[in-house]
């Protein structure tokens, strides 16, 4: 058993149920996980959390905040050396064998500090370590400005491995590979059908605007997960208050998506050959770059949220056979081989530079799974050693 100390980014939801479907797999080894803010539910009921604050993203009206997240990032820049010395601290008390990240900020400058090798597993790095060819020219200046945040701020690290739909080449001076994406054991066990509604969400902020675009483009009855308003109907518009097993219900069953530009949401839907519309924050490169793959791939549409116009969904449903086709061709699962490239990782501290990728071997089918929590409660007293809050919390777990 190797102990894994994983920081996870905590804006969404989407990178700590990569950390989560990770842990549940690789149950063999003992994982203790930093983050914050959206995060900590996600995670906190399963494994272990120590929390760090998250330099994340703030979002309104279906923007990025520039100046909300100015302000929220500038402090905890300001104060990174605290957070580094309290995660070094916690390194030495956990005594990981390796670090992994999910464009979580303070994780891998603590494991530098303290010579562990560090993983970054996510997608976000699609952008910094690989090359796209044929990108629109609108997004050449988007790309090399917001691409600084991934490159510098988020660095990739020693070793990458990029999760992604798409699977674009790795730039020579980085030691990465990119594989097909996690998905979750409840989207694996889901049985796809088509029963004509569609589902819409929306993750980091919402627009009064989509609703209205959806009485006016469609006939068809449109679930709105993620919106301000949680319960009622206005119209063919139902609004749906936040269900796990009650959207992937409605996704396993619908016509198609209308979305952000979630990476997660759309390998999700793909898995289950549902086409996208894609609306994706202008301010977010990554959501472009996918909205821009949808769209090349031709799984889908993208569309800009301030230019919406009801002929534009017409259009994209009139073409939902010609999508359906070009996603059955698609491979959007990776799960096997992203567990055995990290356990590899885990095993060797590298990972396999050439060749095919290891594969974790599945002896049974696996349902969804929960974990109870480690018999080996060191991991609580290990965050009760940078923490003095959780010395209470420790004693009473181990029977001090």
């Amino acid at each position: 058993m190797a102990r894994i100390l994983y920081g996870i980014h905590g804006t969404g939801h989407g990178h700590a149920m990569r950390g989560l479907t990770i842990a549940r797999r690789l149950k063999q080894h003992q994982f203790l996980f930093v983050c914050a803010d959206d995060a900590v539910p996600v995670l906190s009921p399963e494994f272990p959390v120590h929390q760090i604050p998250n330099l994340g993203t703030v979002f309104k009206d279906y923007k990025v905040d520039f100046g909300a997240t100015i302000r929220h990032s500038i402090p905890l820049l300001k104060n990174s050396e605290k957070y580094i010395r309290e995660l070094t601290d916690l390194i030495h008390a956990f005594g990981p064998d390796v670090c992994m990240t999910d464009l979580e900020y303070f994780v891998p400058r603590a494991a530098e500090r303290a010579e562990i090798p560090c993983l970054s597993l996510g997608h976000q790095h699609v952008i910094t370590c690989c090359r796209h060819s044929n990108l629109p020219g609108n997004m050449w200046w988007d790309t090399w400005l917001q691409g600084m945040t991934p490159k510098y701020l988020f660095r990739p690290t020693d070793e990458n491995l990029i999760v992604s739909f798409y699977q674009p080449p790795v730039l020579p001076r980085y030691r990465a590979r990119v594989v097909p994406p996690i998905l979750r054991d409840q989207v694996l066990a889901a049985t796809p059908s088509d029963e004509g509604h569609v589902v819409v969400y929306q993750s980091n902020s919402t627009s009064p605007e989509l609703i209205d675009f959806l009485k006016k483009a469609t006939k068809r009855r449109c679930y709105v997960f993620g919106y301000r308003m949680e319960e009622g109907e206005d119209g063919n518009v139902v609004y749906m208050k936040k269900s796990e097993e009650g959207f992937l219900k409605l996704l396993a069953g619908c016509s198609y998506v209308i979305q952000g530009g979630s990476h997660t949401l759309m390998t999700e839907a793909l898995h289950l050959g549902k086409p996208i519309f894609t609306i994706p924050l202008k301010a977010m490169v990554e959501q472009r770059f996918n909205a821009w793959y949808i769209e090349r791939l031709n799984y889908g549409m993208q569309a800009d949220m301030e230019k919406l116009n009801p002929m534009d969904l017409l259009r994209f449903e009139a073409r939902l056979d010609d999508y359906r086709r070009e996603i059955a061709k698609g491979r959007f699962c990776g799960n096997e081989i992203v567990f055995g490239l990290v356990d590899t990782f885990i095993r060797t501290k590298r990972l396999p530079e050439t060749g095919e990728p290891p594969v974790l071997e599945t002896k049974e089918k696996r349902g969804p799974m929960k974990l109870a929590a480690p018999e080996d409660m060191c991991w609580e007293e290990a965050s009760a050693a940078v923490d003095p809050r959780r010395k209470k919390r420790a004693s009473r777990r181990t029977g001090a």
